[in-house]
């Protein structure tokens, strides 16, 4: 890819190529950028009515990208055209958002977070070289993998947003629809989840 635009970063040269309509330019957009729209299609949506959003979204996509101007980066750009198309179909059958922003987080977690929501104490992972220890991460990571999945839709999403896609906070709240409290309580209460199954997984090597 790196002959596509000299001086260009690669989401800028995968642009002009969509805005070109080549079509291995869209294959990989799908492939790389899916994950995180349809993260933030589950904020709003089950399962399902999400995928359809998203699928939906790649036809506007093609016909759009011609007028995208680079005010924002294409990931933002089109998490936000995912999260208002969302906010369309609620509208239209008349129904809201579920979310719990209570502030309250478990006791023995408390002293692990500071301010803004990040871990003063995070747990505290060993990686050693034996076949049997690499066994043991890809279980954690399974077990990760499941417990993600178990979490609420808006915590899934708003944590997939800020620590798997790297938006920042302002751009969480701007493609979600909540104020920077309601998303900090989001976070606090997906990290503390995570977090316990992290320490019960190291301490007991059962998921």
């Amino acid at each position: 890819m790196e002959g596509s635009g000299a001086g260009k970063s690669f989401e800028d040269a995968l642009i002009d190529r969509l805005k070109t309509g080549e079509e291995a330019a869209f294959r990989e957009a799908i492939r790389d950028y899916s994950p995180g729209m349809l993260a933030v299609a589950r904020f709003y949506l089950d399962h399902s009515s999400a995928e359809e959003i998203v699928q939906d979204c790649w036809v506007t996509v093609i016909d759009a990208v011609q007028k995208f101007e680079g005010r924002s980066g294409l990931k933002t750009w089109l998490h936000r055209i995912v999260a208002n198309r969302c906010k369309n179909r609620l509208r239209t059958a008349n129904r809201e958002v579920a979310t719990d922003f209570s502030e309250t987080l478990e006791p023995e977690l408390a002293n692990r977070f500071n301010s803004t929501g990040r871990w003063d104490l995070p747990p505290k992972l060993q990686f050693h070289d034996s076949a049997d220890t690499l066994m043991e991460n890809g279980a954690l990571s399974d077990c990760l993998d499941k417990h993600l999945s178990a979490l609420p839709e808006t915590q899934r999403s708003a944590l997939m947003l800020y620590e798997a896609h790297q938006h920042k906070s302002d751009d969480v709240c701007n493609i979600l629809d909540v104020s920077a409290s309601n998303l900090r309580v989001l976070l606090h209460r997906a990290r503390q989840k995570i977090f316990l199954m992290v320490e019960t997984f190291q301490e007991t090597g059962e998921c």
